[in-house]
């Protein structure tokens, strides 16, 4: 008797939920990088533009200053994706210095040490130096670019 079971195709994974989600991961991965990195630079701007509101501005070269730096210009090369993955690796450990220097002498969890933005900040940024900037970057067209 003749196998009834039905073969699994390519037209027929391509056509699964899970595989069209697969489809989309990279370009989300894009997305996820471009707001994490816009709403890094507000950061940035506020401390040295006072938008969207308004701080004190940082006194040249105080840790502040460097920190303002990381987050603005940081922020606009990994929303552009321009050397994303250096970008991150420094945004990130800015954020983990961040954490432990302010957040963590306040209190073990940072839902009571006002953390979270921190942590979680520290961690997409390592994501995204370990996975890339995506395929929606100005990395992938000069790489591209390169290789042809």
């Amino acid at each position: 008797m003749p196998d009834v079971s039905i073969q699994s195709t390519k037209s027929a994974a391509a056509a699964s939920p899970l595989a069209l989600l697969e489809r989309f991961a990279p370009y989300m991965l894009s997305v996820l990088r471009i707001m994490a990195a816009l709403l890094f630079v507000e950061h940035g701007l506020s401390k040295f533009f006072g938008f969207p509101r308004a701080m004190d501005a940082p006194a040249l070269f105080d840790l502040e200053w460097f920190a303002a730096l990381i987050e603005f210009g940081g922020g606009v090369l990994l929303a552009l994706g321009l050397f994303s993955r250096a970008a991150a690796f420094i945004m990130s450990g800015e954020m983990a210095i961040g954490y432990f220097m302010f957040h963590a002498p306040q209190g073990f969890y940072p839902y009571l040490n006002h953390g979270e933005a921190a942590v979680l900040y520290c961690f997409i940024f390592l994501y995204i130096f370990l996975a890339g900037p995506g395929p929606w970057s100005l990395d992938a067209v000069l790489w591209r670019s390169r290789r042809t």
